[in-house]
């Protein structure tokens, strides 16, 4: 059974307070660091996997592109991303592994925050460098290995809740782990750095890009907790071209 935690009431209940949800792009940390990886989307066909409330392919509507496609598994988002974003954008419901579409139907596929939640990354990979044209762009973002090795997903305290640092632990042991989001338990699965990009060389790739991206100035100077996150890392993105020279 595929995990489908934003159709839970409560759980999306609080993601759609999150600043990201309330925001849009604007509100996502990684944001500027993602847009600046991103390709030229004019006259392009888009697919946005794990595409939430669908902030992405707005994006790729608003800069050109020819069509886009988006596609979760959850339909409380997509319900979201229906009412809030252009007409022009067809959505799906379903889970990303179950997505298939013939070879060379799209210039960009995209995802932001969602392969985590998968058990393979070398499916996905191999299965976008199929979908791809040729030089077709593929971008994602993903919680980094560093983040999600432990499991738990937060902070070690001292005895009055003050920051010590963040667990690392099992790095090499690859796999599902039960973290804590939104205080609430989520399943999600650890890959290790080496995992992510061997997948895409192995599958094709050419890999254009990789950052861990930072909280931008303005949200450093204007929320006090975004300057732990300077601590580690929690997102990695990657950008790479297919049949492109690594």
């Amino acid at each position: 059974m595929k995990q489908n935690i934003y159709n839970d009431n409560t759980f999306f209940e609080k993601y759609s307070r999150m600043r990201r949800s309330v925001k849009g792009l604007e509100g996502a940390g990684e944001w500027k660091t993602l847009e600046k990886m991103l390709p030229e989307f004019q006259d392009k066909r888009v697919l946005d996997l794990g595409c939430g409330y669908g902030w992405h392919c707005q994006y790729a509507i608003e800069h050109g592109a020819k069509s886009v496609i988006g596609i979760d598994i959850s339909d409380k988002m997509l319900a979201v991303a229906a009412e809030k974003t252009s007409k022009e954008i067809q959505y799906i419901c379903q889970p990303i592994e179950d997505a298939a579409f013939p070879e060379s139907s799209f210039d960009i596929v995209m995802s932001s925050l969602a392969f985590h939640y998968l058990e393979s990354f070398d499916d996905i990979a191999h299965k976008v460098f199929s979908w791809l044209s040729d030089n077709g762009a593929f971008v994602f973002s993903v919680e980094h290995p560093v983040f999600t090795a432990y499991g738990a997903q937060d902070w070690h305290r001292d005895s009055n809740g003050n920051i010590l640092h963040f667990p690392i632990d099992n790095y090499f042991y690859e796999g599902k782990r039960e973290a804590n989001f939104l205080d609430e338990k989520v399943t999600k699965y650890h890959k290790t750095l080496t995992t992510y990009v061997n997948a895409l060389l192995q599958s094709g790739f050419g890999i254009t890009g990789i950052v861990e991206p930072q909280p931008g100035e303005e949200m450093l100077a204007t929320i006090e907790s975004m300057k732990d996150e300077l601590r580690r890392p929690m997102m990695l993105i990657i950008s790479a071209r297919k049949n492109a020279s690594a």
